[in-house]
């Protein structure tokens, strides 16, 4: 399959891909095509038992439509439920959704009369809660479909919410280029589309436009295998032109707006800014086939349709935070998150780099020291520390936190890479509370009002490696505390040249408000004076904000505290609130980890993309809400790939809700375009979380061969299916001789919602060995139960043999 970029830190094998056909992003269902008929709903349900023989469980409630409610089984592997149809239908396929108390092992069986069963499949697995689609194709009417139940779950009965029977395969979905975030304004202009050819150049003109037309050339060129000259003028045909100036982009909106307009002959992407450019480059990269992000080449038809663009965000400020500090993420890692978020036009990069658990950047020891504070001693010592186990002694997450930390060199090329990307990095020095790490590395700092103390005979506090929060702070009756805390913002400050500095102040439980009060408000005059703005977490809306150059940053808790600070201090607000924007809160009730107490269960998809920022926080204006952030914390979280599962596609919601405006954004339409896109992500490497609210679609891609007569042809397609497995894929190939190969899909790596990863792309490869000479097409068929087949040919020229 074609391989994502290295920076990506892929994890998929190598397939070079020269296509012919590319599956077009959806096909549509004939006019004439009825739609599928849940012929349940109209049945009658009956059971072998019922839980503790309890209405709230019976057989009826798998066939009223409502996945709130379930049929439960006695405690019994020799359990059945079906349901008897109103007539006799032939049925295409049926679905059943485990809420939980899954079968691990069951039969699907059919019967003309209710007495005569026949076996249409056996199911046999291991994850739960799930939904299980199986194929029926009954040749003759069936009036009776049955669940037979041969091993539970677990000790208690079997639940089911749904039992649909079908009489019809899913028609294919309507199609959609997929584009996110939502663009304010896109026609479809329809005619011919633009295509890309080996002697297109890519024009910049203006100031600014040569950075984001070599970004749009570093995309391209791996996959096209073309050139793609960055020029200032040409006259070659079939150019993309970016261009910056005054005036280029939509009127009011200069900062990121942009206009994007694709003829038959060219592309043109008109922005007053850089950032406006590349938010247009960005929306061109989604209308180009999703093999534009293969690392290897893919000799496609690179074509796009033939669009009018005009786009700008709906807020400024659209973030996404990474916690470092609980579990350290190397400089790759780092760039890779930022990769795969840019092109959702998210442009700020929170980085977490100190709490309690650990110290991730790198300071110097500076000329004038009054206190003797050893500096080195932060990433020396607490560079060193990361979570652990928790106060029961159990290992937070799937191996122990990581450790490590930022260089200057480091933190330095990881401002540049973001900035490259559309980003600006907002560094978060947490203080006064979730302090422990700078406590346990910097001896000076444990004076009589820090807490905690250190043991007896000990200069320093241990380290701590759980999950409290709450336990730690700054003395705030010490001057060695301003000292500490001046001379760190001061170096984070000259090293970070975007305008925010994070000083956290969040959950300082054990400082008392006075003191709290008073650390603060010196913490935000040192920001201040920096020429810096000061961002903190709500728990800091009450200090004495410098007046019109604050934000807030909200997650949980009092609301009218934060439009307080708006109001009376002209502070600005950013907005995390944890139900619609914590990644590491389950995203779904299958997952083994993760929180649960922002939303009382799963804070799935739809609680990040359906809320309003602009009407959150009570009685203050849209103009006063800087933005949104999504926020990643790592209690748990280990390694770019679980960051990536627990984030994605949820980071992408967010990324949605900052930029379209309210008016526009529709949950069903979102997860439509999010459906492209997950083919998108998989060829792009990242471990995206399957969400069950998406229908993803499928898209296949194949390679022509050329191969001597006698010798094995090797035929390959490359298929793209998030969340499915290679058992679900149903893949027939028909020759253009006659011949047909029923053939198995492989995939370098299968989904596992409880390892945290998604599936690769699936590899399905001919057999074949044509022994005369010609032309030969095969066409590939890929299915899954219930669903329409999506064909794709490929051709194989076989020339005599030496």
């Amino acid at each position: 399959m074609p391989v994502p970029r290295k920076r990506r830190a892929a994890a998929y094998a190598a397939v070079v891909l020269a296509t012919t056909v590319l599956a077009p992003l959806a096909g549509s269902a004939s006019p004439a095509t009825a739609a599928p008929v849940n012929l349940a709903r109209t049945g009658t349900a009956t059971a072998s038992s019922v839980e503790l023989d309890r209405t709230e469980f019976a057989a009826s409630r798998v066939n009223d439509g409502d996945r709130g409610t379930r049929w439960s089984s006695k405690y019994q592997d020799d359990s059945w439920v079906q349901v008897k149809l109103a007539a006799a239908a032939h049925v295409d396929h049926v679905t059943l959704s485990w809420p939980n108390a899954c079968a691990r092992d069951f039969v699907l069986q059919t019967s003309p009369d209710g007495a005569t069963w026949t076996d249409v499949a056996r199911v046999q697995r291991d994850t739960c809660p799930r939904s299980d689609v199986v194929d029926v194709k009954s040749a003759q009417p069936v009036t009776h479909v049955r669940m037979q139940g041969r091993q539970r779950w677990g000790s208690y009965g079997y639940s089911l919410a749904e039992f649909e029977i079908w009489d019809s395969a899913t028609p294919a979905p309507t199609p959609s280029l997929g584009l996110i975030p939502k663009p304010v304004s896109l026609v479809e202009n329809g005619g011919t589309p633009f295509t890309l050819t080996p002697a297109s150049p890519i024009v910049a003109t203006g100031a600014g436009a040569g950075a984001p037309a070599a970004y749009l050339a570093g995309i391209l060129r791996p996959s096209t295998g073309y050139a793609l000259p960055v020029v200032t003028q040409s006259s070659a045909a079939a150019p993309i032109v970016i261009e910056v100036g005054t005036g280029k982009g939509p009127a009011g909106q200069a900062a990121e707006g942009y206009r994007l307009t694709v003829t038959s002959t060219r592309v043109q992407i008109g922005a007053d800014t850089a950032a406006g450019a590349l938010n247009g480059v960005q929306t061109l990269r989604q209308l180009f086939p999703q093999w534009v992000e293969s690392d290897t080449v893919a000799s496609a038809v690179w074509q796009v349709p033939a669009v009018s663009v005009t786009d700008y965000p709906r807020f400024a400020y659209r973030g996404m935070m990474l916690d470092v500090a609980r579990s350290f993420y190397p400089v790759t890692e780092v760039k890779a998150y930022i990769d795969a978020a840019a092109q959702y036009k998210v442009n700020r990069l929170h980085l977490h780099l100190t709490d309690d658990q650990g110290w991730r950047i790198a300071l110097d020891n500076p000329a004038s020291n009054p206190a003797g504070i050893d500096y080195t001693r932060l990433t020396g010592i607490s560079g060193r520390t990361a979570m652990t186990y928790n106060d029961s002694g159990q290992l937070m997450g799937t191996e122990l936190g990581v450790t490590g930390f930022y260089t200057k060199a480091d933190y330095a090329e990881i401002v540049r890479y973001a900035g490259l990307n559309g980003m600006t990095v907002v560094p978060e020095i947490d203080m006064p509370g979730h302090t422990n790490a700078a406590l346990h590395a910097i001896p000076q700092l444990n004076t009589a009002g820090a807490q905690p103390r250190p043991a007896p005979g000990q200069q320093t506090v241990p380290a701590n490696g759980t999950g409290n929060v709450g336990y730690s702070s700054l003395d705030a009756a010490s001057p060695v505390t301003y000292e500490f805390v001046r001379q760190v913002l001061t170096q984070i400050a000259a090293m970070t040249p975007g305008p925010y500095l994070h000083i956290g102040g969040d959950e300082a439980h054990v400082t008392s408000h006075a003191d709290y009060t008073a650390m603060v408000n010196a913490f935000n005059g040192t920001v201040a004076s920096l020429g810096k703005t000061v961002v903190g977490w709500n728990e800091y809306a009450g200090t004495t904000l410098p007046q019109n150059n604050a934000v807030v940053q909200y997650w949980n808790g009092d609301r009218n505290a934060v439009a307080n600070a708006v109001t009376g201090r002209g502070a600005k607000a950013i907005l995390s609130p944890a139900p619609h924007t914590y990644v590491p809160q389950k995203q779904d009730s299958r997952q083994p980890l993760g929180g649960t107490w922002a939303c009382g269960g799963p804070c799935g998809l739809d609680r990040h993309y359906n809320w309003n920022p602009g009407t959150f926080i009570p009685n203050i204006a849209e103009t006063s809400v800087l933005g949104v952030e999504s926020a990643l914390w790592g209690e748990f979280i280990r390694r770019l790939g679980q960051a990536q599962y627990y984030s994605y596609p949820r980071l992408i919601a967010t990324a949605e809700v900052g930029w379209t405006p309210q008016a526009q954004r529709d949950y069903a339409d979102f997860t439509t375009r999010l459906s492209v896109a997950g083919g998108r992500l998989t060829v792009q490497g990242v471990n995206f979380f399957p969400a069950a609210d998406v229908t993803w679609r499928r898209q296949v891609i194949g390679k022509p061969v050329t191969v001597a007569a006698g010798a094995p042809a090797g035929a390959t397609w490359t298929v793209t299916a998030p969340g499915a497995a290679a058992a679900d894929l149903i893949t027939t190939v028909t020759w253009s001789d006659g011949r047909v190969e029923a053939l198995t899909p492989t995939a370098t790596q299968e989904a596992n919602i409880p390892a945290m990863r998604i599936n690769s792309g699936f590899t399905v490869t001919s057999l074949r060995t044509f022994s005369t000479p010609g032309t030969y097409t095969g066409t590939l068929s890929v299915r899954a139960a219930g669903q329409p087949a999506l064909t794709r040919n490929l051709t194989v020229t076989v020339r005599p043999a030496a």
